[in-house]
């Protein structure tokens, strides 16, 4: 059975979530010593990672008996996407109105 998409948004609209993104773009970091930088139990924690995982902005690899934590693009894709759009539709608004004051002026 295939895992539904999660939205980029709602996944990182929770702090928690946004934290461990954050410590993750600093370093790898165990499970373990992710839940260091919490007031949460180690399984609250872990939930939070298995959706960033689920969602594609973390990847977890096995080593032994770790799993460390690395930060993954893929659920920066549609964030990215998402605000290249908006960053697009303002830049033509502009050019449009300097293009407009431009004419304006020349009058």
């Amino acid at each position: 059975m295939a895992t539904p998409q999660l939205d980029a948004f709602q996944v990182i609209a929770d702090p928690s979530r946004r934290k461990i993104v954050s410590l993750l773009s600093e370093e790898v970091l165990t499970i373990n010593s992710l839940t260091e930088h919490f007031e949460m139990s180690r399984p609250a924690v872990s939930k939070h990672i298995k959706i960033l995982e689920q969602a594609g902005f973390v990847k977890i690899e096995n080593q032994g008996r770790e799993r460390y934590c690395h930060l993954h693009s893929v659920g920066f894709e549609a964030i990215k996407d998402w605000i290249g759009y908006y960053d697009d539709f303002w830049k033509e608004k502009i050019n449009k109105l300097q293009k407009l004051i431009e004419t304006n002026e020349s009058e």
